[in-house]
């Protein structure tokens, strides 16, 4: 399940890809418009820019703007950043691998095979999705 941290993300990203990238986007304008908590908005924006999705300005004026173009932001990538790891187990992440304590042989596990299988579906669809695709 996609928590609402990633959800917000993906929708705050998408706001500002749809208003251009010529001035910067207050938090309190993208909260009001998306109904997304302010705080939680400004803890999942900060995150993305330390991640170099966005950049930010101060002051008066200031606010948010993408770093790059929408096409170059791939949802994959978001992802990672704002809920981890696409697989659903440890033991078939491709960046976060870790042995299951209860399996015997990863090769014969049916449970392991299956998520392997979930894991390169939505690895497929998210590498291939960008943001741009999002404002079609």
């Amino acid at each position: 399940m996609l928590s609402r941290k990633t959800k917000y993300g993906i929708k705050a990203l998408t706001y500002l890809a749809k208003n251009g990238n010529e001035k910067p986007i207050a938090i309190s304008t993208i909260a009001k418009a998306e109904n997304i908590p302010h705080k939680f908005l400004e803890s999942i924006l900060l995150e993305l820019r330390r991640q170099d999705i966005l950049t930010s300005r101060k002051g008066k004026g200031g606010g948010y703007l993408l770093l790059t173009t929408p096409n170059e932001i791939k949802m994959s990538t978001v992802h990672r950043i704002l809920e981890g790891p696409i697989a659903m187990l440890p033991c078939v992440s491709l960046n976060f691998y870790e042995k299951c304590e209860d399996c015997k042989d990863e090769e014969t596990c049916s449970v392991n095979r299956l998520m392997a299988q979930v894991r390169d579906n939505t690895l497929a669809i998210l590498e291939n999705q960008t943001l741009a695709d999002l404002l079609k």
